[in-house]
């Protein structure tokens, strides 16, 4: 994650290099340090200095690094002819790089042959079937067609081998609930809370997967987890808040004309009411009206 002080710095070098103040190489430097998406001025500054045989000598090795990212950032910008040259000049200077070859492969992705694509990152996995840029480009290659059971089916191949990988878990998590495939998501984020238990984030998507599965045990078990939301956070987390009424509301819909499932039921949800309502007058005075309406409509009362 960029912090405030380097997104400054970022910027400032930014402005200081487009109003030619010099600087474009530390700038290129930053923005790939902090890996941080500014294709369009990577691909302006960078050629400036590939473009000057001066500048582009002094920089020593690192030309060859420097032309890997404007390769990279003028697929971004649809500039495929920068890109092809920036490809050849590489593939010239290292014909037998495998780093190339994803760079090749990259470049049929851009101009959308997908079958092309596919056959050299299969060639490539062949020589390291344990290349995670490849296995996630696959991913992305399939998600680009518009394939994502193609999508799921090589994120749990990759899953298989690289079981730590939250990231991975995440996205297929997210396909998993576009397709409305509820209990397949459930598992992925109860993978990543086993894996980053402290992570709020997870908790929520869990807890919102569990309300939409419903169910009075799916729904008893999402209030645990929107309480263990607001745990983590500090009692800042407004759609948490809103779950645990949700779940109070749906609870006691199943528990009527049977023993209380709930226990804890009423004071948990008069908590969250109260916090709501202390959070609307804070930041949002105009609309606690639609708030107490919503409370009303829930059958829920601070």
């Amino acid at each position: 994650m960029v912090t405030k002080s380097e997104e400054t710095e970022l910027n400032r070098l930014e402005s200081q290099v487009d109003n030619g103040g010099g600087g474009a190489w530390e700038y290129l430097c930053l923005v790939r340090k902090l890996k941080v998406r500014r294709s369009d001025k990577v691909l302006k500054h960078g050629l400036s200095i590939l473009n000057d045989s001066k500048k582009r000598s002094s920089l020593g090795s690192e030309e060859w690094t420097l032309y890997e990212e404007v390769a990279i950032a003028a697929m971004d910008c649809q500039s495929l002819e920068v890109a092809k040259d920036c490809v050849n000049v590489l593939r010239k200077k290292f014909p037998e790089s495998k780093r190339v070859g994803r760079l090749e492969a990259l470049l049929l992705e851009a101009k959308g042959s997908w079958g092309e694509a596919e056959k050299a990152y299969s060639s490539l996995l062949e020589d390291n079937p344990f290349d995670q840029v490849v296995h996630k480009r696959r991913v992305a290659l399939a998600k680009a067609q518009g394939n994502l059971s193609g999508a799921i089916e090589w994120l749990n191949k990759y899953l298989e081998t690289f079981m730590a990988d939250h990231d991975a878990w995440r996205e297929l998590a997210e396909i998993y609930v576009s397709l409305q495939m509820y209990k397949q998501a459930a598992f992925c984020y109860e993978e990543l809370i086993l894996s980053q238990p402290t992570v709020p984030l997870f908790h929520l998507a869990y807890a919102d997967v569990l309300y939409t599965l419903g169910g009075i045990e799916n729904l008893l078990t999402a209030k645990k987890y929107y309480s263990s939301t607001i745990d983590l956070t500090g009692g800042k987390n407004t759609r948490a808040l809103f779950g645990i009424c949700l779940c109070t509301s749906a609870i006691a819909q199943f528990s009527k004309g049977r023993n209380k499932e709930d226990k804890d039921c009423p004071d948990l949800q008069s908590l969250a009411t109260a916090a709501l309502e202390k959070e609307y007058k804070q930041r949002a005075s105009g609309k606690l009206t639609v708030l107490t309406s919503a409370f009303k409509s829930l059958k829920v009362s601070s």
